[in-house]
């Protein structure tokens, strides 16, 4: 643990959820994604989110999942008190840089260029700085002061609706803390509001065109290892039932196998030298605490890495240690042999799939399965581009609400 990095997190939330609800197609904000990409650079010792959480109410039991600390900043209390939650951030930011000197980098979740000062400063003080916002609501000031900028529409797990092609779909009432803020703002705009409030309306001159300132192997020689007999994994216990009001994400949950890939590609991406089987069980542990190889039938983790690269998921090589190997993944494919794999899936199914779970199928045939290491922005952006490779056909239909991918 001395070597690891130690991160401090600083949201500035109405940034991050009116940047996602009004240039992600009006999706909910979700922290996960977030924390899924800082788990693979260090420790997150600290977590705080800053805002007038009267305007956020639902959106406070997601960040309490994942152990955020709110800070309360109300916005009228008898008077305007414009900035208040970044004025609040910035004090709380420079007092732990001085106070906490084990903390060697500070992730900055804002597009406010008004936190260019604070950047400057943290790095004075021989902090590293990551920054993370939403792109089209981050200025173009903010990322090249940073030491490393995340766009959060760009991370893994972030699937943004495409409202370019798509008939409107129904859905639920929008959730009555997104609708406070948004009446907030509308109401303090015109009568001195915050001034984040109207940066959210009116675009700034250092913004990005149309964009509001509030707001960027090769394979080893494997070593000679004896196989265990062939087990299957089993699936996890089904988690308790959650409360109604819980608003836990729905879905398929991601299988044990996509969870290493995805974990492993994120070292891959952002680590300097190779990535051993230790450095690998703590970030997997980092992500989800009460991960153990033992609830998957697995004696040691080795064992449980064995078993993963016996079925091409990874690949095992010598390490600098004996006992912890390397791990990297197997080549990626590109896009052609991509639309291939999507074209199996769709054959298997029947020749004919809904969008709507039809990634987590494939990523059941290769779990390192990403859209996003292809460069395409979601996997709707992903089927659209086989579609014009003539490997699928995409067609929206009425009945089903969703898209259907059928072969060519």
């Amino acid at each position: 643990m001395d070597t690891e990095e130690r991160l401090a997190v600083f949201l500035d939330y109405e940034n991050l959820a009116l940047g996602a609800r009004e240039h992600l197609g009006g999706m909910q904000f979700d922290f996960q994604p977030i924390a899924d990409a800082l788990a693979v650079r260090g420790r997150v010792v600290t977590r705080r989110a800053y805002a007038d959480w009267s305007y956020f109410d639902e959106d406070r039991r997601m960040l309490t999942r994942h152990q955020v600390e709110l800070i309360e900043m109300p916005q009228r209390m008898g008077a305007s008190r414009k900035n208040a939650a970044d004025i609040k951030m910035v004090v709380d930011a420079i007092e732990m840089a001085f106070e906490r000197e084990y903390i060697s980098t500070f992730v900055m979740c804002t597009g406010d260029s008004d936190f260019s000062p604070l950047v400057h400063k943290l790095r004075e003080l021989d902090k590293r700085v990551i920054g993370v916002g939403v792109e089209k609501s981050t200025s173009r000031l903010l990322p090249s002061a940073c030491d490393e900028f995340l766009f959060y529409d760009r991370l893994e797990g972030v699937e943004v609706p495409d409202e370019s092609e798509a008939p409107p779909k129904k859905s639920p009432a929008r959730r009555s803390g997104g609708g406070r803020a948004s009446s907030s703002r509308s109401t303090s705009t015109g009568a001195g509001g915050t001034a984040k409030a109207k940066a959210a309306t009116t675009p700034a001159d250092d913004a990005a065109p149309a964009a509001p300132s509030s707001g960027t192997k090769s394979r080893r020689k494997k070593p000679e290892i004896t196989l265990p007999e062939p087990v299957d994994v089993p699936d996890r216990a089904p988690e308790p039932a959650r409360d109604e009001d819980d608003d836990a994400p729905t879905g398929e949950p991601p299988t044990m196998e996509v969870k290493v890939a995805q974990t492993l590609a994120g070292l891959q991406g952002s680590a300097s030298g190779s990535v051993t089987a230790s450095q690998l069980k703590r970030t997997l542990v980092r992500k989800e605490p009460t991960f153990s190889e033992s609830d998957y039938g697995f004696r040691t983790f080795g064992e449980f890495l064995r078993y993963l690269a016996d079925r091409d998921v990874i690949v095992l090589s010598d390490g600098p240690s004996s006992g912890d190997p390397v791990v990297e993944l197997p080549e990626q494919p590109d896009s052609a042999k991509a639309f291939d794999l999507l074209r199996t899936v769709v054959q298997e199914a029947g020749g004919s799939a809904a969008l709507s779970g039809l990634k987590n199928h494939v990523r059941k045939r290769r779990p390192d399965f990403s859209e996003k290491a292809l460069g395409y922005g979601g996997f709707l952006q992903f089927c659209k581009a086989a579609a014009s490779a003539d490997a699928v056909s995409l067609a929206w239909d009425d009945d089903a609400e969703d898209y259907l991918v059928t072969l060519a």
